[in-house]
């Protein structure tokens, strides 16, 4: 399981990309998807939505279990990705490209997202 160098990562197992006018892309990663199993439904924020760094804003269910969604940084959801809540497999499938969760116009920024590296030493793989 290789985590992508350019992103993100919080100790939730969220990643968050590079933003591009202030707005990042937040999704979870292979690990926390394939420790869930199968997908089955997603809630995740509205847009217009304030989320907080930490605080929960979502969650996602699977076959196993439902999980909490956490926001890794502070913001204004600017979109919510609606493929994901027709088809939440794709956050299985394709956990870092289609099966992206929602997008942030950050406020705030917490100063322990980890790197790749750490992400990959913290989760094990």
């Amino acid at each position: 399981m290789s985590n992508p160098q350019q992103l993100r990562y919080s100790k939730e197992h969220e990643w968050l990309s590079a933003t591009e006018d202030g707005v990042a892309t937040v999704g979870i990663t292979e690990f926390a998807a394939n420790a869930l199993g199968d997908v089955v439904y997603a809630g995740l924020p509205d847009v217009g939505a304030t989320v907080t760094a930490g605080e929960t804003c979502g969650e996602l269910e699977s076959t196993k279990s439902v999980s909490d969604l956490y926001s890794p940084v502070t913001g204004e959801v600017t979109e919510a990705n609606q493929d994901v809540v027709e088809d939440p497999s794709l956050v299985n499938s394709a956990p870092f490209t289609g099966g992206w969760l929602f997008k942030v116009r950050i406020t705030a920024e917490p100063d322990d997202l980890l790197s790749a590296a750490e992400y990959t030493e913290l989760a094990g793989n």
